[in-house]
């Protein structure tokens, strides 16, 4: 099969094009999942006429099984716990306060790369896209889901140029509109479906995040 994205750029214009009824709305705040989300969605925020910021999440790993995850913190500050899993592995407040702290940190140490003193986005009774670069398992993605509701969004459209089918099907239950280019049922990896898939570095992130500004005001 062929690979369908050339990069995130070119991915990120064919998303764009399913998300023209977003366009030249005040009230819609496009927000990327840094660092491979930030190409994508300043393709979609430069055709929607949107703003345009990032969102970042840091998971909050289980101690001595990290990739399992008992809650994140996001942008805004924002915690969301599994309280489930919490309670079945008999996790103490002390250990998860330690966790929290130790993320937070990083999240702050990232936030400052990406915005330097610029404030978080309010979106508070808004309209967000939240975008990646692609949706494997979604365990990110259902963590920014969850700080956004918290933050009281007004409306949640996630939106990836890829994303796996049962992960997709899944999470239209969960957001109130949910885009894709395409949701292949045999996924593999993020990287299978763009045949440049380097790295998006800091420096990348924040140069697209000024230039989106910049636009913002000339327009």
């Amino acid at each position: 099969m062929k690979t369908l994205f050339l990069d995130r750029t070119e991915a990120g214009r064919l998303l764009a094009t399913k998300l023209t009824k977003y366009a030249n709305r005040p009230d819609v705040i496009v927000l990327a999942l840094p660092r491979g989300g930030v190409p994508v969605a300043y393709e979609i925020a430069r055709m929607l006429n949107a703003s345009l910021d990032v969102f970042v999440v840091r998971k909050l790993g289980v101690p001595g099984q990290e990739e399992l995850a008992m809650g994140a913190i996001a942008t805004g500050g924002v915690r969301v716990l599994d309280r489930g899993l919490v309670q079945a592995l008999q996790i103490p407040d002390a250990v998860i306060d330690r966790v929290t702290e130790h993320e937070r940190r990083e999240l702050e140490h990232r936030e400052r790369a990406y915005r330097n003193d610029r404030p978080p986005p309010d979106v508070q009774g808004r309209t967000v896209i939240l975008v990646y670069d692609g949706i494997a398992t979604g365990s990110t993605m259902h963590a920014a889901i969850a700080a956004l509701r918290q933050q009281e969004a007004a409306r949640i459209v996630v939106a990836a140029p890829t994303a796996a089918l049962a992960t997709a099907e899944a999470m239209r239950g969960e957001v109130d509109e949910f885009v894709a280019v395409i949701t292949p049922e045999e996924f593999c990896a993020v990287g299978r479906w763009y045949e440049d898939v380097a790295q998006t570095t800091d420096d990348e992130v924040r140069a697209l995040l000024g230039r989106s500004e910049q636009e913002r005001l000339a327009a």
